[in-house]
């Protein structure tokens, strides 16, 4: 056992927790969420005794788990910790890929993990252009249950008097396949909305919504959004939160409320449902809202609706809410002023951090500034460890393969030359340094590299608490798509080959994530010349549309599903820019502070001042005329 910061204090705070823990073997404590004095007592215990814990999370996966295939390549039967740092390498999806393929096509579960896999959870994340699988198990479930439980004490420490309502959360599924094992692939919030955990979820006051679960668990997510829309406008006396996984999603529901609320009220005023909900679960959850006419709901919804501005609209038309309930970290960020403008003043709320790896920390200060969100990741959720990343947070740490046990953890550059990187323990990180997020989880991910990239804000007791900074690689983010800058340059250049044709060259690219409207969408800078010569003849629309086009069929498939079934992200746009504008772009960085030497032209642009200069410039706009292809991804069988 390693020593702990106020290690004897510490063991005797933990004393309750441990013959919990070991009798439970899922190490989850057992707690009331509607005792709010044991939920902050809880709190206090898991974060006073991170160490602890995170010891005991580690000798509880690893004892579980030892004489499972991947495990016993490495450990040769010794679980213990420092066998454990030393012999098993920090791994990414390509290097564990080929074992959750495996199950996936039928062998059993002992490859990885010594509990049965039930499912795999399909991550925004891409490999080969489709999304990444990450195992889970039914206990997991629980795990999650106990982690949603946490939230409620502290949001009742905020904020008073949220058991005198309900909540209007707009939750969707999204869609799922079969494995050729016959295992269900799904994303993660889809797994929990449809298990057991959340169906039958035992009544917390805490948590009542405004949308029956048939609508939430609708396959039609243009049917699941009216009715869940419906139900809360009808209940919007007693909504006191509103809110949705993403700020993404919560925006589209105002685009949608904004182009439905004359059906909306329509639907109110005459107390029957409109006909294209063919859903029978849905129309039969949401009859008992329309049992009779409600013309002055209608009205005032009407009145409210029809200004020149939705701004404020959200406090207008559920007027008891105390706040929005959306993550707004890392990508989605972008929202914020959007979000401020639909609000009326309400706070926006950022309450937890998750993946599809595990559920990962809680926000201990959910009203602060929605810039400032930090998390406290939960030491029982699963081990956590550090990659550290340079001061400039520059991802610099290269790739680790599994190709048998390494010498060390990772690799960063400095001045040009490799040094070893050791990964970091949970309660060793260091204030105001950045760190890439490794986890080994209790499913069957051992030292895994989850890919975002998090900077030490301050500590919570012994629980360092974390901003979310970016995701590795990513360039790219509307909704739940994350495209890097490879996959960027593989669509660019299936796109460019279109010119050839017509004697044009594509000289210089950029990228940019345009939020201004709802849904946002992706614009790329181009920068064009006649072959021989720096002029620009005129554009042809048809294969400039075309272009639009081949960009989109070649990026991911989560794109592709965001486009044409979710509709969470608009036709990409192509703005074709003047001869020079790529070395105004140069002056402008190199202006601040950027060497000349060692610049490259950024794939992506974040800064107001860089738009500024190229949208300057744009002589011609082209947008995709055709949807994406997409279907759900398939695994094909080896057996």
């Amino acid at each position: 056992m390693i020593c702990c910061k106020n290690s004897e204090n510490s063991y005797q705070k933990l004393a309750f927790y441990i013959p919990v823990f070991h009798y439970f073997k899922k190490m989850l404590p057992i707690f009331d969420p509607n005792d709010n004095e044991a939920g902050l007592k809880l709190l206090e215990d898991l974060t006073n005794n991170a160490c602890q814990i995170q010891q005991q999370v580690l000798e509880h996966i690893l004892t579980t788990n030892l004489h499972t295939g991947y495990l016993k390549s490495f450990l040769n039967g010794d679980s213990s910790r420092e066998n454990f740092k030393n012999k098993v390498p920090v791994v990414n999806y390509e290097d564990i890929k080929p074992c959750i393929e495996r199950i996936a096509n039928g062998e059993p579960s002992s490859i990885i993990s010594a509990q049965p896999i039930t499912e795999l959870l399909t991550s925004s994340g891409t490999s080969g252009g489709q999304p990444k699988m990450m195992p889970s198990t039914a206990e997991e479930l629980e795990r999650k249950t106990f982690f949603y439980n946490l939230l409620v004490p502290i949001m009742n420490k905020y904020v008073d008097g949220l058991d005198q309502g309900k909540g209007m959360y707009l939750l969707f599924t999204k869609p799922e396949i079969s494995t050729p094992s016959g295992l269900t692939a799904r994303p993660v919030l889809t797994s929990y909305y449809k298990s057991s955990n959340f169906r039958n979820r035992a009544f917390n006051r805490y948590n009542v919504y405004t949308s029956p679960d048939e609508t939430i668990l609708c396959p039609d997510s243009k049917q699941s959004m009216y009715c869940q829309l419906l139900c809360g406008l009808v209940q919007r006396e007693e909504v006191l939160r509103v809110g949705a996984v993403f700020a993404s999603a919560f925006l589209r529901a105002i685009k949608f409320l904004e182009e439905y609320r004359k059906e909306l009220c329509s639907n109110i005023r005459t107390g029957r449902l409109s006909d294209w909900i063919t859903d029978s679960n849905c129309r039969n959850a949401v009859s008992s809202f329309l049992s009779k006419p409600n013309s002055e709901l209608a009205d005032l919804i009407e009145v409210e609706c029809s200004g020149k501005s939705c701004e404020g609209i959200i406090k207008k038309l559920w007027p008891r809410t105390k706040y929005i309930e959306v993550i707004v970290t890392g990508s989605m960020a972008q929202y914020i002023p959007t979000l401020e403008f639909y609000s009326g003043g309400l706070p926006l709320v950022s309450t937890m951090y998750g993946s599809s790896e595990c559920y990962l920390g809680i926000n201990f200060k959910p009203l602060s500034n929605p810039y400032d969100v930090s998390y406290t990741l939960i030491p029982n959720m699963a081990y956590f460890e550090f990659l550290p990343v340079d001061k400039d947070n520059k991802k610099v740490i290269q790739d680790v393969q599994c190709n048998g046990a390494p010498d060390h953890n990772g690799k960063q550059e400095e001045d040009g030359k490799e040094k070893d990187v050791e990964a970091v323990d949970l309660v060793d990180v260091k204030l105001g340094h950045y760190y890439e997020l490794v986890v080994t989880t209790f499913t069957g991910l051992y030292r895994y590299r989850v890919g975002d990239i998090l900077m030490v804000t301050g500590f919570y007791n012994n629980a360092p608490q974390f901003r979310f900074v970016h995701r590795r690689n990513v360039v790219l983010s509307i909704d739940t798509d994350k495209t890097n800058e490879e996959d960027l340059l593989k669509a660019v250049t299936q796109a460019k080959a279109l010119l050839d044709p017509h004697g044009l060259l594509l000289t210089e690219y950029t990228s940019f994530a345009d939020t201004s409207s709802i849904p946002g969408h992706y614009v790329l800078f181009w920068e064009l010349k006649a072959q021989g010569t720096n002029d620009l003849p005129e554009l042809d629309p048809i294969t400039m549309e075309k272009c639009c086009s081949t960009v989109e069929e070649s990026l991911d498939s989560i794109y592709r599903r965001c486009r044409k079934k979710d509709k969470s992200i608009g036709p990409l746009e192509i703005r074709v820019v003047t001869h020079g504008t790529f070395d105004a772009l140069m002056d402008f960085c190199v202006s601040q502070g950027s060497s000349v030497n060692q610049y490259k032209t950024p794939r992506c642009i974040k800064s107001e001042e860089s738009f500024k200069i190229l949208d300057s410039r744009v002589v011609g706009r082209f947008f995709s005329k055709k949807t994406p292809f997409w279907e759900p991804f398939r695994i094909e069988t080896n057996l």
